[in-house]
C-alpha cells in the first residue's frame, strides 16, 4: 500500500510539473491567448473520451461474456464483431460511419460518428480483457458456487465477476488512455477537439512549435489525469474485493 501512495505521489508531482511547464512556456513565448482556444477544444475531446469510454466497457462486456457462455449464434456475432474492430483501422471505422453510412440513408452526427467510432474499437480490444480476466478466475470458485447451489447466473455476477473486475482496471486503464490519444482522429471528421484547434492556430499565426508544444503538454495533462482516476478506482476495487496491490 505504502508504494502505491508513493506512485500516487509520482504521479500527483509529475501532473503539477506539466501544468507548471505549460504555463511557464505559454507566458515566455507569448502563447497565452491560444490556451481558451485549446481549453475549448480539450473539453471536446474528454467528452468524446467518456462517451466513447462507456460505450466500449458495454461492449466489452457484452462481447466477452458471448464469446464466453453465449450459445454458438451469440458467440459467432460477438467474434465477428471483436475481428472486425480489432482488426481494421480506427480511421477508416470512423471514415465509414460518417462519410459512408448516409449513402444508405444513415446520416450520423459528427460527434455520435466519433463516439460511436470509438466506443465500438475500444470495445472489441476490452472484450478480450474481459474474456481473459473471466476465464483466469480459479474453477474452484464455480465449484464452490455450485455447492452454494447458486444459479450459474447469480454466481457470475455476485462472485466471478467481482473477482474478474479487480483484474480488469490496470489493462483498461492502459486502454482508456489509448482511447483519449485516438480521440485526436476525430479532427478528420471535423469535430473540434484539441487536435482541430491546434491546427486552427497553427493555419492562422503559422507558430507550429508553440502551438504543437502546447497541445502535447495539453494531451499529457489530459492522460495523468485520466491515470490518477484510474490509480483511484483500482485502489478502491482492490480495497472491496480483497486483491493486493
Amino acid at each position: 500500500m505504502q508504494r502505491r501512495r508513493t506512485g500516487n505521489a509520482f504521479y500527483v508531482c509529475y501532473l503539477l510539473l506539466a501544468i507548471a511547464f505549460g504555463a511557464v512556456f505559454a507566458f515566455a513565448t507569448d502563447s497565452l491567448s491560444y490556451l481558451p482556444t485549446l481549453a475549448e477544444g480539450a473539453l471536446i475531446t474528454v467528452e468524446i473520451t467518456l462517451m466513447a469510454a462507456v460505450l466500449g466497457v458495454f461492449m466489452a462486456f457484452v462481447s466477452g461474456l458471448a464469446r464466453l457462455y453465449a450459445p454458438w449464434p451469440l458467440k459467432w456475432i460477438a467474434v465477428a464483431y471483436i475481428e472486425i474492430f480489432r482488426g481494421t483501422s480506427a480511421l477508416v471505422q470512423l471514415f465509414w460511419l460518417y462519410f459512408v453510412l448516409p449513402q444508405f440513408g444513415l446520416e450520423l452526427s459528427a460527434l455520435w460518428a466519433a463516439v460511436l467510432g470509438l466506443g465500438l474499437h475500444v470495445g472489441g480490444y476490452g472484450a478480450e480483457i474481459v474474456r481473459g480476466t473471466v476465464a483466469a478466475v480459479p474453477r474452484a470458485q464455480w465449484e464452490a458456487s455450485t455447492a452454494l447451489n447458486l444459479a450459474p447466473l447469480h454466481a457470475l455476477r455476485r462472485i466471478i465477476l467481482p473477482q474478474a473486475l479487480a483484474a480488469m482496471i490496470p489493462p483498461w486503464g492502459n486502454l482508456t488512455i489509448e482511447l483519449l490519444k485516438l480521440t485526436s482522429l476525430v479532427s478528420l471528421i471535423t469535430l473540434a477537439d484539441l487536435t482541430f484547434r491546434a491546427q486552427q492556430i497553427n493555419l492562422a499565426t503559422f507558430r507550429t512549435v508553440e502551438v504543437f508544444t502546447l497541445m502535447l503538454v495539453a494531451y499529457l495533462i489530459l492522460s495523468l489525469l485520466l491515470t490518477l482516476a484510474i490509480r483511484w478506482l483500482d485502489r478502491h476495487l482492490a480495497l472491496r474485493f480483497g486483491r493486493m496491490a
